[in-house]
């Protein structure tokens, strides 16, 4: 356990290319802002994305620099071109600590999701909207009062686009905000959203990934070793994975995040409702 210290730097060099690309696009035709949009920059800002939940755990900076890590996190935030950073942070502890929790991890997708998007035609369409019930969730199953954190994050992010808008115009800022959306929509990346907790498999809850793609997600496809050891840095979990290894071998796991996607869209037994949801008893104590 404890802090990364290769992921600043690498969080920055990823930040520096997206700023690269920002300058490129700008004077590109809009057939290849959209082709870079997809290919590149939805990559980028999928990775991004995994990279800010890596900060979420307090690996860049450690546990003693909870509020560099925060900041870090809306520095990362800036390529995506959504302020959502600091709420990241907020619900996914309560992922972590109430997994399934009925009410409270937002990762759980609503009734109207399991009862709306239920054949393959309008799983297809679910998984291509991920991005809007990731951001309309939070508002529907456990809305918190916003925090300064959320309102800098929002400040700063706000600040940045307008920025970006006023120097290079409306390319670039196509281009961030577009790939951020393509990226978690529609992709090959985005096949970790549906192979970490849906039950393929009645009685398995957490699935791992132990494919290529792990090299640019933070091995966030190492699942069920991230949530026995969510202080482990991501870079670290194959290590927990072949110290452990008679707790993991044997355990369902995937090997194509593409399959996955087809295999839920294709699977007429597959749903959003293909998920355990857990009434929470006790004091439930929330970020």
């Amino acid at each position: 356990m404890g802090p990364d210290p290769r992921l600043k730097w690498i969080v920055c060099m990823m930040v520096v290319i997206q700023f690269i690309a920002f300058y490129l696009v700008k004077d590109l035709d809009w057939k290849w802002v959209l082709f870079w949009t997809y290919t590149f920059g939805s990559c980028v800002n999928h990775s991004m994305t995994l990279a800010i939940h890596e900060i979420s755990h307090n690996t860049a900076f450690g546990n003693h620099k909870a509020l560099w890590n925060r900041y870090f996190a809306m520095f990362a935030n800036l390529p995506i071109g959504l302020p959502y950073s600091a709420s990241f942070k907020r619900y996914h502890l309560d992922h972590h600590r109430y997994l399934g929790g009925d009410g409270v991890d937002v990762d759980i997708p609503t009734d109207f999701e399991g009862w709306f998007f239920c054949t393959r035609v309008r799983k297809f369409i679910w998984i291509i909207l991920q991005p809007l019930f990731y951001a309309i969730r939070p508002l529907c199953i456990n809305p918190k009062p916003i925090s300064q954190l959320e309102l800098t994050n929002l400040v700063i992010q706000v600040s940045f686009n307008v920025l970006l808008f006023w120097m290079w115009g409306a390319k670039p800022v196509f281009y961030m905000l577009a790939g951020s959306l393509l990226g978690m929509g529609l992709h090959p990346i985005s096949g970790h959203f549906i192979a970490e907790h849906y039950m393929f498999l009645k009685g398995h809850e957490t699935y791992s990934y132990y494919g290529s793609l792990n090299l640019l997600t933070f091995n966030v496809g190492y699942h069920n070793e991230h949530h026995d050891f969510p202080s482990i840095p991501g870079r670290r979990l194959p290590l927990v994975k072949k110290i452990a290894a008679e707790y993991y071998a044997d355990l369902p796991q995937y090997t194509s995040w593409v399959r996955v996607l087809y295999d839920f869209i294709m699977d007429d037994t597959l749903s959003p409702y293909s998920r355990v949801k857990r009434k929470l008893k006790g004091d439930v104590k929330q970020e």
